[in-house]
């Protein structure tokens, strides 16, 4: 199968710096050396960087959950009525809506935007986060609760559909009138989320670590599961024409970080009972002289940033070999951002798009 690119609406504002995390553990923008720069995530801003993934060749567009991001679902609805093709990668977790009302909400937006629509279930990593939605299950009570979530998702998108479990009960689901079923997109590395992923998911999402450690990630998956599942990765990326300009871009970003402002992201992260968020921490241990851990990989954006700290970096041509031999690995969807959004979409589409291209490594959809 071949590479199917997706880009990042960043709902929580955008910048020429890293987003990091604030004084209340979430994500932020304002740092001393960003506020200048800082971009509110207002819709007009928003629908531009939808348009420049459009433009620029990419399938689809991740939008994030949590306390500091736009509705995702609102946001979504919105900007598609400024986009043609773009497909939107809405992310929500399971415990803050019925599954039944999801399922309406999928169909209701497959129908208003002509089909384009991909759900991510996010269960949910920072305990404090989820008690701010009212959520106090611990975290392989919420992975079992996702769980039977998909279970009522997909029953009643053929419902009606009856189900009785320990953490919904269900008679006669069912959403209204047809529709095309989007797929589901879900990531987790404790053993509790690779069972979910394997029973329920289309797409089992994964941050970006060293090619060993997606591999033996992506065996685990099938090792679980009974039927075929496709596999993706979140990367950030900072390609230019030679490696030296990217390497620059790499450095620029570090040199707008404080040691103080990385002590207090790397105090907050290593709260997070994430298994992945962990797995993040232990790829640079908060060293800022072992940052590449791989040849293209730099660890540098997981130094403040919750979540996906990884970046590809180098030229064209050097992050092209980088995506060929993760699709080697079985990733066939990569969901790449960078800072800012909308400059770092055209740096992708104008020079590593063409690049993967002339390898044919392209998906028809990003034709």
């Amino acid at each position: 199968m071949p590479v199917v690119l997706h880009w990042f609406l960043p709902t929580t504002g955008d910048s020429r710096s890293i987003v990091g995390v604030d004084d209340r553990g979430g994500h932020s923008t304002h740092t001393s050396a960003s506020e200048k720069a800082y971009r509110e995530p207002g819709l007009d801003y928003l629908v531009d960087v939808a348009r420049a993934a459009e433009r620029n060749g990419f399938t689809g567009v991740l939008t994030p959950t949590g306390t500091w991001c736009e509705d995702a679902w609102l946001t979504t609805a919105a900007i598609a009525q400024h986009t043609s093709t773009l497909k939107f990668l809405v992310a929500f977790r399971p415990g803050s809506l019925s599954p039944t009302l999801a399922a309406q909400m999928a169909a209701t937006f497959q129908r208003i935007s002509g089909g384009r629509l991909m759900l991510n279930i996010v269960t949910g990593s920072d305990a404090a986060e989820q008690q701010r939605f009212g959520d106090w299950l611990d975290k392989d009570e919420r992975y079992a609760r996702t769980g039977e979530f998909l279970s009522v998702l997909r029953g009643a998108w053929n419902g009606p559909y009856d189900f009785d479990g320990k953490h919904y009960q269900v008679a006669g689901a069912f959403a209204p009138r047809r529709f095309e079923q989007p797929p589901i997109y879900f990531g987790g590395s404790s053993p509790a989320a690779l069972d979910v992923a394997a029973e329920h998911t289309d797409v089992y999402l994964t941050w970006g670590e060293p090619p060993a450690a997606v591999a033996s990630k992506i065996a685990l998956v099938k090792k679980r599961a009974d039927r075929e599942i496709r596999f993706g990765i979140r990367l950030h990326v900072i390609t230019r024409d030679t490696a030296e300009e990217a390497w620059a871009v790499a450095n620029s970003l570090l040199d707008a970080l404080t040691p103080e402002q990385i002590e207090k992201a790397q105090s907050s992260l290593r709260q997070a009972d994430s298994v992945g968020q962990q797995r993040m921490l232990d790829l640079h241990g908060g060293r800022l002289d072992a940052l590449e851990i791989y040849p293209n990989l730099w660890a540098g954006v997981g130094l403040v940033r919750p979540g996906a700290g990884t970046a590809l970096v180098g030229s064209h041509t050097e992050v092209a070999d980088r995506i060929a031999e993760y699709h080697e690995l079985g990733i066939d969807e990569f969901i790449l951002s960078g800072y800012p959004h909308l400059e770092e979409a055209y740096h992708a589409g104008e020079g590593l798009i063409p690049e993967l291209r002339r390898r044919n490594l392209l998906s028809g959809a990003n034709e």
